[in-house]
């Protein structure tokens, strides 16, 4: 039995304006057409009487958001556990090493980052085998991907000799390299001893704690103290803050796989991508007889070898070549294709200058639905609100703004001061400034309603919750 453990740490910056640090790109359908984001993928590719369930590790603000996706794909997560702050891979992984071995302390952990595109996956399920026999040898292996071209985006693995009885194509790793500049990449490319480094790694739950008592023993200590004083909320798996945080922040890579003599890699051709910029998703979609990649409502001209994305309005391009321009409902990106790596310079002045607009987006998701800014003035703001079927708001109430709200479609069911009533399509009502109050679909479709603040201050941290059922803080 393998254990899927997959991580969902990152923020996709690169991928920016449609990743963001509140929804970044891993809940986002970036390739294909079949609507599946990349975190559903991922934990639907290890899926079967090979696998367990996956245990998640995931920052603690998208815990809704991975928990509802995994119900939109029919997946029970074995756990999903939750991060106060990021420190990196190797702590992560040894918090579901530790949570493993409460159970199965020899169990196979199959460690694999949320936001990858795997195109080839009977390859990828045949890597999977071949690393398991190294691996319940006590190798730590890592997949290495066969490298088309001399890319200088990628850290190196340098393949040694044959790992004895581990199963064909199973290899020891003479070193791991950073990511070379191009003359050394094109070294690398012409050797065929090199594969890239895909953060994909097959060990026992024992192994990798007997590497981290020998090269990292404070960061076990940590993560430990961490896992022993959780407390479960719901479905998930909360660390101790103070714990986790005292732990040294550093990958697998540096913390173990560079240290180890049982450091084993599995190469491997299975069509990966780390989808680490605009640019890489165009190399990987399929492109127009110009070399276009066109998505949504998009309008082109005398342009090649580019990436459009429309999200809301239509996008109309002409006379340019090598382009990425991805327009979002708040935001339009136009970038060189060869510089689609500088965006993430463009995040951090985002957030340097304090904008909102590198952190949410106009559609901000919450565990009971979602809701999307359509205005917003001096004194007032129009959201579209959509509640699930069965779900409410928290009873709460705001100081400094008074609401009005509008069913659009569905039924409402209003808690307001303490009257309780319903209203539906096309009737509305008012929410006084100070007063109690909660909105809930007790109905079996969906509930839109527009809601219009008003008042002196309308931010989000103007919430005082009473009452709550998904565990948040009674004042946000």
């Amino acid at each position: 039995m393998v254990y899927p453990v997959i991580l969902s740490g990152g923020s996709g910056s690169r991928l920016w304006p449609m990743s963001r640090i509140g929804y970044p790109k891993q809940f986002l359908s970036l390739h294909g057409d079949d609507g599946v984001t990349m975190l559903q993928a991922t934990a639907k590719r290890v899926q079967g009487s090979t696998y367990a369930a996956p245990l998640l590790v995931c920052n603690e603000e998208h815990r809704f958001i991975i928990a509802e996706q995994l119900r939109q794909v029919n997946i029970e997560p074995g756990s999903i556990i939750l991060e106060p702050v990021a420190r990196n891979t190797a702590p992560a992984v040894a918090v579901a090493a530790l949570k493993l071995s409460e159970s199965n302390s020899e169990g196979l952990m199959l460690v694999m980052p949320s936001d990858h595109v795997i195109l080839d996956e009977a390859a990828f399920q045949q890597a999977v085998v071949s690393a398991a026999k190294a691996a319940k040898q006590g190798a730590l292996v890592t997949f290495g991907i066969t490298p088309t071209s001399p890319e200088t985006g990628y850290g190196y693995i340098q393949r040694g000799s044959d790992w004895q009885g581990g199963g064909q194509g199973v290899y020891h790793v003479t070193r791991f390299v950073e990511k070379p500049d191009q003359a050394t990449a094109e070294e690398y490319l012409s050797t065929g001893d090199y594969a890239w480094n895909s953060g994909i790694f097959l060990f026992s739950a024992s192994s990798y704690l007997e590497a981290l008592e020998r090269f990292q023993p404070e960061m076990l200590t940590a993560a430990r103290a961490a896992l022993e004083n959780t407390t479960e909320d719901m479905t998930f798996c909360r660390l101790d803050d103070a714990a986790f945080a005292a732990s040294p922040s550093d990958s697998i890579d540096y913390a173990v796989m560079e240290h180890t003599d049982r450091a084993a890699v599995v190469p491997v051709d299975m069509g990966w991508s780390d989808l680490g910029a605009w640019s890489a998703l165009w190399e990987i979609e399929g492109k127009d007889q110009q070399g276009n990649v066109a998505k949504g409502d998009v309008l082109l001209h005398d342009t090649r070898n580019s990436f459009v994305h429309a999200e809301h309005a239509m996008v109309a391009v002409a006379g340019l070549d090598d382009v990425i321009v991805v327009a979002t409902d708040d935001a339009v990106l136009v970038a060189d294709r060869n510089n689609a790596q500088d965006v993430k310079q463009l995040v951090e002045r985002l957030k340097s200058e304090g904008r909102a607009e590198h952190y949410l987006h106009t559609t901000v998701h919450r565990p009971w639905g979602c809701y999307r800014g359509i205005d917003i003035g001096e004194r007032h703001q129009v959201k579209r609100i959509t509640v699930k079927p069965g779900e409410r708001l928290s009873l709460q109430m705001h100081y400094h703004r008074a609401e009005h709200w509008i069913v659009a479609s569905g039924t409402a069911l209003v808690t307001c001061g303490d009257k309780e009533f319903l209203l539906r399509e096309n009737e509305s009502t008012y929410i006084p400034m100070g007063e109690t109050h909660r909105l809930e679909n007790p109905g079996k479709v969906p509930l839109d309603i527009i809601e219009v603040q008003s008042g002196s201050y309308l931010g989000e941290d103007d919430i005082v919750r009473f009452e709550d059922g998904y565990g948040r803080a009674p004042e946000a």
